[in-house]
């Protein structure tokens, strides 16, 4: 055993450790697992799992693949932190009662809004979703900054193009240390309103859009349950400050019975409310007689849609049970709004304007650098077809050098000395087919040339002018929109307000009646009436 050297031991203090290595977790936990990017709404291990199924080709017009396969490449190239969170994360990109628009297409057990886990990822299959290649568009055109991965082996995009406004249109939910982001999903037609809406104000009037502005295109959280969120006054507070908070309220409906009961239906939930828990809240307070006068509960949900039926006893006011309801259980519920995303790093709690702000420049971004790329590849090929077309002026002399050379090499070197081509041009005339010394091939030539001036031309413009940059920005932004333009599942009630009293007793005649004693007793009428 080797001896220790006690002149390389450092004492240090157990204190001034503990804080450093808690506050590198902490980061850590913010930056890399738990906050999603500004940019492209999305976590780190979400970002993975949709470019490693890129990477797999799993597209939504190729079969599904085995959900083993999609976690075992996200854990091995760029996530090693366990398949289970993966799998997690895979599950909640495809369930339709927790993502908006899944990223996702799921096939197999991917659970239930009853709160039933997924099968086992070596049962399910999945693939990406349509609107999930809208995340990934260009992202092969130097769109996006690529880094190496944890053992350097791959590269993987520090964001996603993200062609959509993903961070408003499917919201997030995360817990940091010290923090929590709690971002409601939108409807995406009225979120690409709104981004069309800034981007306009700048272009023609070159000024800022208010929240007054947003509000009347973004009407409010738009959530994949739907149900019914009531007032505005949460909402807008939410939009401005960036926390607020939001009462939803389950839809529901009175609906009379053939033997004179009333029953009520719930066809709608609260965002995120699991169904069994709340049906079995609702018989714990049958049970304990909070709530009197439900005689039966019944799932009747199916493939179709939801719906619970609660059976009152004859007697019973609907009215007062539901409200009873709203009061002690989740058929009225409130989303706690906290918009904080990750700016360049940082967490920051940021406005609803903030965030369209952000992902207007991140498109920016990402346009730009697209347009560069297609810049240089348009010159590269404009370039070559120059080279080309000068060289059918001269083909006889160009046949003859070639004949009389030795080797390829050795006709490139003439050629480039000859006539001026540089390498590229020269290895193109080398390798040159017969067929294009036609009269047809060199039309073809030029027409493909002009074509290329002209895109080089377009290319030009829109890196220099801002304006021209952000039409085509907005432009695209609004084609890609149209294609996922739904109606709102969530209506937006004007009627705010918290059960009271009034609320949960029933609105009867009754009589108060004193005794000689002084005793003061209430009864209905109708008791009344039957004991005198």
């Amino acid at each position: 055993m080797d001896e220790i050297n006690y002149d390389q031991v450092k004492n240090v203090d157990l204190k001034d450790t503990m804080e450093t290595s808690y506050i590198d977790y902490a980061m850590s936990v913010i930056a890399s697992r738990a906050l999603p990017d500004v940019r492209d709404g999305l976590k780190p291990v979400q970002r993975r799992i949709l470019y490693a199924m890129a990477e797999l080709a799993n597209w939504p017009d190729k079969p599904h693949r085995k959900c083993a396969r999609i976690v075992g490449d996200t854990m091995g190239k760029y996530h090693p932190h366990g398949d289970s969170s993966i799998y997690g994360a895979l599950v909640n990109l495809a369930q339709e009662w927790s993502t908006r628009y899944p990223l996702v297409d799921g096939h197999g057990n991917f659970g239930s809004v009853d709160g039933d886990g997924a099968a086992a990822m070596r049962y399910t299959e999945a693939r990406l979703s349509k609107i999930a290649v809208e995340m990934l568009s260009d992202i092969n055109k130097d769109t996006v900054d690529m880094i190496p991965n944890f053992d350097e082996t791959e590269k993987e995009p520090t964001v996603l193009p993200a062609r959509i406004p993903n961070l408003l249109i499917n919201g997030t939910t995360g817990i940091a240390v010290g923090m929590a982001t709690n971002i409601p999903p939108h409807n995406a037609g009225e979120v690409i309103d709104a981004v069309a809406a800034i981007i306009n104000n700048r272009i023609s009037e070159d000024r800022e859009t208010s929240i007054e502005e947003i509000m009347k295109i973004i009407k409010g959280p738009d959530f994949p349950t739907g149900a019914q969120i009531l007032g505005t006054r949460g909402i807008e507070e939410a939009y401005r400050t960036g926390r607020g908070k939001v009462r939803v309220r389950a839809v529901t409906d009175i609906e009379p019975m053939a033997n004179g009961k009333n029953r009520i239906v719930v066809t709608e939930l609260p965002y995120l409310v699991n169904k069994a828990r709340l049906i079995q809240k609702i018989a714990e307070l049958v049970k304990d007689k909070k709530v009197d006068g439900i005689t039966e509960i019944r799932d009747e949900s199916n493939r179709d849609g939801m719906r619970v039926c609660i059976e009152l006893r004859r007697d019973a006011n609907p009215t007062v049970i539901l409200n009873l309801l709203y009061k002690h259980t989740q058929l009225q519920d409130s989303f706690g709004v906290n918009m904080l995303a990750l700016v360049d790093g940082e967490p920051k709690v940021l406005s609803i304007i903030d965030i369209l702000k952000l992902y207007i420049k991140h498109q920016e971004e990402v346009v730009s650098r697209r347009t560069r790329y297609d810049l240089a590849k348009a010159e590269e090929s404009a370039h070559i077809k120059e080279g080309l077309l000068k060289a059918l002026d001269v083909i006889d002399e160009i046949i003859a050098i070639i004949r009389a050379s030795k080797s390829a090499a050795d006709a490139k070197e003439k050629l480039m000395a000859t006539f001026g081509f540089d390498d590229p041009q020269a290895q193109a005339i080398v390798d040159m087919r017969l067929r294009q010394l036609t009269g047809l091939e060199r039309e073809k030539l030029e027409a493909e040339y002009a074509d290329l001036q002209e895109k080089i031309k377009q290319y030009k413009a829109i890196l220099g002018d801002e304006k021209i940059l952000l039409g085509v920005v907005r432009d695209e932004v609004e084609a890609i929109g149209s294609k996922y333009r739904d109606p709102r599942r969530t209506s937006i009630g004007f009627d705010e307000y918290d059960i009271s009293m009034e609320d949960i007793i029933p609105d009867e005649d009754t009589v108060i009646a004193m005794t000689k004693k002084g005793y003061i007793k209430r009864m209905t009428l109708d008791n009344f009436k039957n004991q005198h």
